[in-house]
């Protein structure tokens, strides 16, 4: 699963699309917490983040929803930028 962005301690991961991994989602982790968010929605599909960390969180998606999207699609993964 290739990692796409690392920041404040929130690492975001991506899989590659089989049939039965959908909705359209990244996977998150920090410390000890997962969890795998909609790219669309911005909510939780499973598992869970801290509320500070799932706020990041959704701010960084939606800077880079169409990105995400595209990866999501063509499945060709690159390093996206940290929030600032």
């Amino acid at each position: 699963m290739p990692t796409i962005a690392y920041f404040y301690g929130i690492k975001i991961s991506i899989y590659y699309i089989q049939k039965d991994h959908n909705p359209t989602h990244i996977h998150a982790s920090y410390g000890e917490f997962d969890a795998e968010i909609d790219i669309i929605t911005g909510e939780q599909i499973r598992g869970n983040l801290p509320r500070t960390a799932m706020k990041l969180l959704r701010e960084w998606i939606c800077v880079y929803r169409e990105e995400l999207i595209k990866m999501w699609e063509t499945q060709e993964f690159k390093q996206l930028p940290p929030l600032e």
